[in-house]
């Protein structure tokens, strides 16, 4: 079924998007429990706070960051340790700006 032009299918079209934005939302919520409750508290703080104002690609390299394992995460963070990937980088200064402020 095609989805008919005008404000029907606006609204249809912004439903399904606010569907797949949620159910990201939700699994990245899962993915930020971790092993170690100071990743979770600073994962979950930002995913609650600073969630919204990723760009696509932000939201890309916060994936990518979430598959990394707990003890590099944590020294990233932290700001021990500095990722190489730009935008990996990138995603850690907002995490890191988001939960000290």
């Amino acid at each position: 079924m095609a989805i008919q032009p005008g404000i029907a299918g606006t609204s249809v079209i912004k439903r399904m998007y606010q569907n797949d934005n949620e159910n990201l939302r939700s699994r990245l919520y899962w993915q930020c429990r971790r092993g170690m409750l100071e990743l979770d508290c600073l994962l979950q703080d930002f995913l609650e706070s600073g969630y919204e104002t990723l760009s696509i690609a932000e939201l890309q390299a916060f994936q990518d960051l979430l598959s990394y394992p707990d003890p590099l995460l944590l020294e990233y963070v932290m700001g021990r340790m500095q990722p190489s990937d730009r935008a990996i980088a990138d995603v850690v200064a907002k995490i890191r700006c988001t939960v000290t402020d």
